[in-house]
């Protein structure tokens, strides 16, 4: 038996793997009907199952393959001179999110996860947003602190998303703004963690077995779900987000091993 079959075969054998592939599906759905809401389902409840590294570089791989296509063309669409700034603060502090993950106890790593989830779920859910044109110094601060986040736990929409949201631009270049935010974090996040050599077999082996199931549950929750409202979309992923840390947290440890 080859290397890569047996590790498809050991992955395939372990308990876990079948909670992991649970854990794609109802991540892919929820992304698929509301857009958004994936890493904060799929990350703390793999970091759960396995480790924060291996949620982490797994749906860096995952939720760049599977929404490349789409991105490419939007570059022409999104608004440079706001996506430019907060990737750019991003990129600075992407390694610091990076050497998290790398060195926090994963314990540790997990209950931070948890609470960012949590705190960003608040925000998104309270509707609030902030309501001016976007300005250097804040798109900075956003930007550096969504760098943490997206190099710790790849988790750094929610902070874009509550910016941009609230300023003039509409939702197309909104959704523009996000993808290619998205795409340029993604490239800068896979480059570090190569860089400190955190892409193991294992972690290559599982995006592959996962990944489909995440990208065919995401074209499943666009079309079984694109008969109700926005606002039931979202309440329905704020629920699952918020039950997933929820029963990510080590209290819930038995549940998972």
């Amino acid at each position: 038996m080859s290397s890569f079959s047996a590790t498809v075969a050991s992955l395939v054998a372990d308990p876990r793997f079948a909670a992991a592939v649970g854990v794609a599906l109802i991540a892919g759905l929820v992304r698929g009907f509301s857009g958004f809401g994936s890493a904060l389902i799929y990350v703390p409840l793999v970091a759960a199952i396995y480790e924060p590294r291996i949620a982490a570089l797994t749906l860096l791989i995952i939720d760049f393959v599977a929404s490349a296509p789409f991105t490419v063309p939007l570059t022409r669409q999104c608004n440079w001179r706001e996506v430019a700034p907060v990737s750019i603060a991003a990129i600075c502090t992407i390694p610091v999110g990076v050497a998290a993950l790398e060195y926090l106890d994963p314990v540790t790593l997990r209950w931070f996860i948890a609470i960012l989830v949590v705190t960003l779920l608040l925000a998104l859910a309270s509707g609030w947003r902030y309501r001016a044109r976007p300005k250097l110094p804040v798109s900075v601060g956003v930007g550096l602190v969504a760098g943490v986040g997206a190099g710790a736990a790849q988790i750094a929409g929610p902070a874009a998303i509550i910016y941009w949201l609230g300023g003039p631009n509409s939702a197309h270049v909104i959704r523009a703004n996000l993808m290619v935010y998205f795409a340029i974090l993604a490239i800068v996040s896979a480059a570090a963690y190569y860089a400190r050599g955190l892409f193991t077999t294992d972690v290559l082996v599982l995006s592959l077995l996962l990944g489909p199931v995440f990208i065919v549950a995401l074209a499943l929750g666009a079309y079984l779900f694109r008969g109700a409202s926005d606002q039931s979309y979202r309440r329905v992923s704020y629920v699952i987000i918020a039950l997933s840390a929820l029963v990510s947290l080590p209290l819930f440890d038995e549940v998972f091993r």
